[in-house]
């Protein structure tokens, strides 16, 4: 390689070093402070959704993944059926029903919900494992309508290819841990192979997940998610409900606190 090349190659590395850290400074920033910062993005949340049925959209991108509701849609493999008490969502961890049911509704646009994953995505995840909740993800697209774009119903229908591949939550994770530093710059399509690899999804499943996500397979999919959200008038993102009541943002956010509140309902 010829010196020009080492040069290029180093200011590429640079550069994506110098994004990570702006990406972890950001998260630092959103998380750190513990509830008064969390409090503050569910907060941000609920005035972003109020702001997404204005009729003036500033932000550029295509909107061509955003498609109509269809019930009889295909759905990722597990995701429960429209006329189900919890429509649309995707269950994960092993709850039964004889324990507390908690869902957690997301937007992969929304830095909050970012925040919430960093702060107790794995708090969440652990109750389900353990059998302690039923957990149920309601995913939404809500936000693309505010910023122009269609990279939330893309997400969520990317989201649902994983699901397929059994990558529920480390699929999640990539999403969230790779938002844009910029909100409204949203996802492509190649950001999403490279999420879907780095779950741990390779070979010829790696294949079958690109082409679902070139194939459009679950955009219709996500689209109902997004009515359902309307529908039930949640609000904002993130919320979480623990069989059928509010859960405060805080604690929700909060791995001792969420916890100890899944206890009180067993």
């Amino acid at each position: 390689m010829g010196e020009k090349g080492r040069r290029e190659r180093a200011a590429e590395a640079r550069g994506a070093a110098q994004a990570a850290e702006k990406r972890r400074e950001r998260l630092v920033r959103m998380v750190g402070g513990a509830t008064v910062v969390v409090v503050m993005a569910a907060i941000i949340g609920v005035a972003i959704y109020a702001s997404s049925n204005s009729s003036s959209n500033d932000a550029g991108g295509s909107t061509a993944g955003i498609v109509a509701p269809d019930p009889a849609a295909a759905a990722p493999a597990g995701s429960f059926a429209g006329d189900s008490a919890t429509p649309y969502g995707i269950p994960y961890g092993t709850g039964t029903s004889d324990v507390p049911v908690l869902e957690v509704w997301e937007d992969f646009q929304c830095p909050a919900c970012g925040a919430l994953e960093i702060a107790n995505g794995a708090g969440i995840e652990a109750l389900a494992e353990e059998g302690k909740v039923q957990l149920i993800y309601r995913p939404t697209a809500f936000l693309d309508a505010n910023l122009g774009n269609d990279s939330s119903h893309r997400a969520v229908a990317a989201w649902g290819c994983a699901v397929d591949l059994g990558k529920t939550t480390e699929f999640r994770y990539e999403v969230f841990a790779n938002q844009p530093l910029e909100e409204g710059v949203g996802y492509t399509d190649e950001q999403f192979n490279t999420f879907a690899s780095s779950s741990g999804i390779a070979g010829a499943e790696l294949e079958t997940f690109s082409q679902c996500v070139a194939d459009g397979k679950y955009l219709a999919w996500a689209a109902n998610t997004n009515q359902e959200f309307a529908t039930s008038q949640i609000g904002g993102t993130p919320s979480g409900f623990l069989n059928g009541e509010p859960i405060a943002t805080e604690i929700l956010a909060d791995q001792i606190a969420l916890a100890d509140l899944v206890a009180s309902k067993s």
